[in-house]
């Protein structure tokens, strides 16, 4: 049986829309594609939902080889998250992206605050392009990542409320870690992620950044930006034992290897100006089949 056949999505407009979101998902979420794989088939798709609409918002505010100028793509953003949220009121939409997601919301009561909350930190990006404390940036991050966490939650299935608050800090670890991957992309759209402040501390500045040249100074800032996400990580990892059994694996996995971007940029000497940490394929094969035995047995109950 298919995965949408699975979770009960027959209409033929529907299954369209869950099929638009999976191969966003599969086409820009390498990683997040492969956790998803270890989950049940009739969650699977739910889950693709969320990407879908997350993924595309991000790019209306990202695509470098658009034309668009910051003004144009923030009324984009503007009319196509104004009809998205309107389409949550009304529980109806013919959007190629937002049909799934309000389907998804339906089914599992997802909180609508959340998804105006991410379209708020989407708009963000078009005019703000630092952040100059830890509880500044946060404010970003909260719509970016954690309301992603906590919109996941209704669909892996919480076993109580405990499930939430580690869901909000996993997702916070797993930006964190892509902030810090990725400097160098995110210099090339004017924008720095860091907090100034902290990274001040260490004498670095926004001029040494973009000199794109790897200093000791650098080394060190990067260094407490890579413990941060480890802790937030070992604050995170015990919840997800309020997870439905089925879903963990899923998660520890995505966990796994994204707050182990860290450990990659460590192995290429922090030098995030001329490479670019990945997981490598043998890690990514090693964490998702030791997953997967754990999603087998979880699945058939098996101790």
């Amino acid at each position: 049986m298919d995965e949408l056949t699975a979770a009960g999505i027959l209409d033929p407009q529907l299954r369209a829309s869950y099929e638009e979101c999976k191969r966003l998902n599969s086409l820009h979420g390498k990683t997040y594609y492969l956790a998803t794989l270890l989950l049940p088939k009739a969650k699977r798709p739910f889950v693709h939902a969320l990407y879908g609409f997350a993924r595309y918002a991000d790019e209306i505010v990202d695509d470098l080889a658009s034309t668009l100028s910051a003004q144009a793509k923030q009324d984009q953003l503007a009319i196509w998250g104004k009809y998205v949220l309107q389409s949550l009121e009304s529980g109806k939409s013919d959007d190629h992206v937002a049909k799934a997601l309000i389907d998804t919301v339906q089914r599992f009561a997802i909180p609508h605050q959340h998804f105006d909350a991410f379209l708020k930190s989407m708009a963000m990006d078009l005019h703000v392009t630092e952040y100059q404390t830890y509880e500044e940036l946060m404010t970003y991050v909260y719509g970016s990542a954690a309301v992603i966490g906590l919109e996941m939650v209704p669909i892996l299935g919480a076993l109580s409320e405990e499930a939430y608050e580690p869901a909000k800090t996993l997702g916070i670890a797993f930006q964190l870690a892509n902030f810090i991957r990725d400097v160098g992309e995110d210099l090339d759209r004017g924008r720095i992620y860091l907090p100034l402040s902290e990274l001040n501390a260490h004498g670095v500045d926004r001029t040494m950044l973009e000199e794109r040249k790897l200093t000791p100074e650098i080394i060190t800032a990067l260094k407490e930006q890579i413990e941060r996400v480890r802790s937030l990580k070992a604050q995170a990892d015990p919840g997800i034992i309020h997870l439905d059994p089925t879903s963990r694996p899923c998660i520890q996995a995505a966990s796994d290897l994204y707050c182990g971007i860290v450990d990659e940029v460590e192995k290429i000497g922090y030098d995030i100006f001329n490479k670019r940490a990945t997981t490598s394929l043998t890690r990514r094969l090693r964490v998702a089949t030791f997953a997967y035995g754990k999603a087998i047995r979880a699945r058939h109950r098996l101790p």
